[in-house]
């Protein structure tokens, strides 16, 4: 008979072993080798059953064994020793520590965190990325306060069907057996937080916390009997259900996740967040109950609080493209906002923030970005294309001008990289090697990558035998699982989701010329290939189909793989073990695809389109960039020709550096590469530098910024609040009356002085509320302006509300040039005269 619902019994240990829970419910021991060993010596077979989970280890193990361990002084050190290691790492001064007039807390919010495989709260980069923040933040010192929800079925687990469908399943996770605690009060009951809905209803949820090293990690858990059954049903799973569905978790995540961090603060005397920062459009609500707080509890009107709100938030996007946006029919929005959710807000203030061009629909990433000073994308490249994307927001300013920075994603090594890379590498730092493993013979460094590929040839044989029962195959069948892979074949890796962009299946455009190359007698290429698609995206999945036929084909299936449920525990092998690690999206839709930064830290080589991340290191000695058809239009013929530049890469460059052998069996300049890739990559590729740039760069000027604007009583917000309302009056009057140019001869020559002159109606501003700027640049033949240099005019006269403005300029290029004049506002609260989105240029 079936369990109507199943729980979980955490074991009651050994006094002598008691720290063992510690240790076990501190996530740290996911990147702490130490501590792992320290559970694999518990019971070394459970540890392999368990996945490497120790919660579950110390619920498997029996008494006898424990009372074994507890009589073992050897083994009760061993425990103390470990534990005392957690508790210095958990208090000791920091990076953090050390600098002075940083934040005193961060919040960061996003709904998904992979942190470890034992808590499966992710889909993919987002959270993996997320779960790396939380552990180089905490590594760091950071104090940060992380928030999202707890997903009773977490993402889903992937199999295949017998003709290569994928199927999903949902399994229940019950909170009990993961490494988490309940938030509770000085009664010991769960604090729980409550959120207004319409008619009446309250939707409220329980606090688990995971402890991520030194950051606490609020997992909001709505699935209580406090709860109607319908709202029970919130957080059952990640990205899954409709938009009433999807707009209901966001309000939890992010109303009640700010009501969280306001308990968790309260009772463990947390500091505060000064800044929040919001990870992807999901959680962007958050701003609007910050807002709450400051007009019910403050006594700031509506555009006080969203001057200081703003001042503190911090927003990073990581779409590139408008279809990964959450969008919302604006209808939805208003039936949720016009109940008791937000008292203080009016409605129509909310729908405002969130407005795009289509009147009908609410957009997330839209508010997320109005409700944050600073904004950010995750790679040079995706601040770019950011820029153009949500340009409309700021209308009349060039895409360049728009005010979204970049911070390149990292990962966290100490999680990725491999015990054998990790120790080789330390041991050439310790002997003064250099940064390119000088006196770490070649031999020895191909003998390592030697070792993590045999690794993964071993799982993936494993988990090929597994798929091949899963989908109905019987033991006799399988004999040829043993001779897939070969530990001595050049070994290419791609996994990551399957959105069609990604181009999972553009390997197979010519499928015989691959084929050639699987089988090539002299230089054969093995590739294992993982991935899952969204559960209502039945094109990703006809792309893994269309793969998983190929690599069933017997002639070819002990050359190239598809490996079902593809998760952290199964992408540690393929970072360790690939030599190359294969990405193909279509650029410039690959916001950072920080997959291959994994591979590089463990000595693979990228062979990649110039997207994300790659754009921007890639140096022609780390590995291969694949060329693009940037300008073909045709999806088709660009597919074909970016296939055959590929092909040409692994057959014409790739596979003979790799079987270029000298007399010792060792490739003397694949290994040069790899030396090279370690040297250079693996210090800007880590989430410590990520974290070090959001820290210096984005989280100290916002906490310094809402600091001016709390001082006195909220003065610098009502300052910026009133300015805003004059700005907003005037600004239809202001126009530039008359704009004169002196100085340039009849035939100007390059730097020569330019004397433009501009008089501007300010429609009652004063000439300290606005900035006005001339603007020299090559002019083609429809005025337009690129290359353009940008010098602020001063006042040299006025009459009345008119004011005369001047600057002289060095004419910045040879060939055909054109100038203008533009205003803009100007105050010391804001962070760019662009951020407002106001422009006047002359009719």
């Amino acid at each position: 008979m079936r369990a109507l619902r199943r729980f979980s019994v955490r074991a009651q240990l050994p006094a002598a072993l008691a720290p063992l829970q510690d240790l076990a419910t501190n996530l740290r021991w996911t990147w702490h080798g130490p501590t792992q060993d320290l559970f694999a010596a518990v019971d070394e077979a459970a540890w392999r059953s368990t996945g490497g989970d120790p919660v579950r280890l110390l619920g498997e193990v029996g008494p006898a064994r424990l009372a074994e361990l507890a009589a073992d002084d050897r083994f009760v050190e061993r425990v103390r020793e470990v534990s005392e290691d957690l508790r210095t790492y958990l208090s000791e001064p920091r990076w953090y520590q050390g600098r002075q007039d940083l934040p005193a807390g961060i919040g960061y919010f996003s709904m998904e965190f992979g942190v470890s495989e034992v808590l499966p709260n992710y889909s993919g980069g987002l959270g993996i990325l997320a779960g790396d923040h939380l552990k180089a933040a905490s590594d760091l010192g950071v104090p940060l306060i992380a928030v999202g929800l707890l997903y009773r079925s977490g993402y889903f687990r992937q199999s295949l069907s017998l003709d290569g469908w994928q199927q999903e399943q949902y399994p229940s996770l019950d909170p009990q057996g993961l490494p988490l605690h309940l938030l509770t009060g000085s009664d010991g009951a769960p604090l729980l937080v409550h959120v207004a809905l319409p008619e009446g209803r309250v939707l409220r949820a329980r606090i688990w916390v995971a402890s991520v090293g030194r950051v606490p990690l609020l997992l909001l858990d709505a699935d209580i009997e406090d709860n109607d059954a319908d709202l029970r049903h919130i957080t059952d799973r990640l990205y899954g259900g409709d938009s009433e569905h999807r707009i209901r978790q966001e309000i939890l995540v992010g109303i009640g996740g700010v009501r969280a961090v306001r308990a968790y603060c309260g009772v463990t005397g947390h500091a505060a967040p000064e800044v929040f920062h919001t990870n992807e459009g999901h959680a962007g609500f958050l701003g609007l109950e910050r807002m709450r707080e400051l007009v019910t509890t403050a006594g700031l009107d509506v555009d006080q609080a969203l001057a200081a709100v703003r001042a503190g938030t911090v927003f990073t996007t990581h779409t590139p493209v408008p279809a990964g946006i959450d969008r919302f029919p604006i209808g939805l929005v208003e039936h949720y906002f016009s109940a008791d959710l937000v008292p203080g807000i009016p409605t129509d203030r909310v729908l405002a923030l969130g407005r795009e061009p289509d009147p009908d629909m609410f957009n997330m990433a839209h508010m997320g970005l109005r409700l944050a000073q600073r904004s950010n994308g995750v790679s040079q490249l995706h601040g770019e294309v950011s820029r153009g994307m949500f340009s409309s927001l700021w209308g009349g300013f060039d895409a360049p001008e728009v005010p979204i920075g970049s911070v390149t994603n990292g990962v966290h090594g100490p999680t990725w990289t491999a015990r054998e890379m990790v120790g080789l590498t330390a041991g050439a730092a310790a002997a003064g090697a250099g940064p390119e493993l000088f006196g770490v013979s070649d031999s020895l460094l191909w003998e390592v990558r030697g070792t993590l590929r045999a690794r993964l040839v071993s799982e993936v044989r494993r988990r090929v035998r597994a798929s091949w029962l899963d989908r109905g195959a019987s033991e006799p069948e399988l004999g040829w699982t043993e001779r897939v892979f070969d530990p001595n074949v050049l070994t290419i890796g791609f996994a990551r989701r399957v959105p069609t962009y990604k181009r999972l299946t553009l390997m197979l455009r010519d499928q015989e010329r691959l084929r050639s190359m699987l089988l090539d007698p002299e230089r054969p290429v093995q590739l294992v290939i993982a991935g899952k698609s969204h559960p209502a995206d039945d094109s990703g999945k006809r792309l893994i189909q269309e793969m998983v036929r190929f690599a069933d084909d017997p002639a070819v299936r002990h050359r190239i793989v598809f490996l079902p449920d593809y998760d952290m525990s199964m992408a540690r092998y393929l970072y360790w073990g690939c030599d190359v690690w294969l990405n193909n999206p279509l650029r410039p839709l690959e916001a950072c695809g920080t997959s291959g930064m994994k591979s590089a830290l463990n000595g693979g080589l990228n062979l990649s389109v110039r997207d994300g991340w790659w754009d921007e290191l890639y140096d022609g000695r780390n590995g291969w960039a694949i060329p693009t058809a940037d300008g073909v239009d045709d999806p088709d013929r660009r597919d074909d020709i970016e296939a055959a530049a590929l092909y040409d890469l692994m057959s014409t460059q790739v596979a003979p550096l790799f079987y270029d052998r000298g007399a010792d069996g060792v490739p003397d300049r694949w290994t040069a590469l790899v030396r090279h890739t370690l040297a250079t990559l693996s210090p800007k590729v880590q989430a410590s530098r990520m974290v070090t740039d959001y820290v210096t760069d984005w989280y100290t000027p916002a906490a310094r910024a809402a600091r001016r604007v709390a001082a006195d009583a909220f003065a610098g917000a009502k300052e910026l609040a009133e300015f805003r309302a004059r700005l907003d009056a005037a600004w239809p009057s202001v126009r530039v009356a008359e704009v004169d140019v002196s100085g340039a001869a009849d035939t100007p020559v390059l730097g020569a002085p330019m004397t433009v002159r501009a008089t501007v109606d300010l429609g009652g501003l004063s000439a300290s509320d606005v900035l006005v700027q001339a603007v020299v640049g090559r002019a083609d033949e429809s005025d337009e302006l690129s290359g353009a240099v940008v010098s602020p005019m001063a006042t040299v006269g006025s009459a009345g509300d008119t004011q005369t403005f001047e600057a002289t300029v060095a004419l910045p290029h040879a060939g055909v040039l054109g100038y203008t004049v533009r205003v803009l506002p100007a105050h010391e609260l804001l962070a760019s005269p662009v951020e407002l989105g106001k422009v006047v240029l002359p009719a």
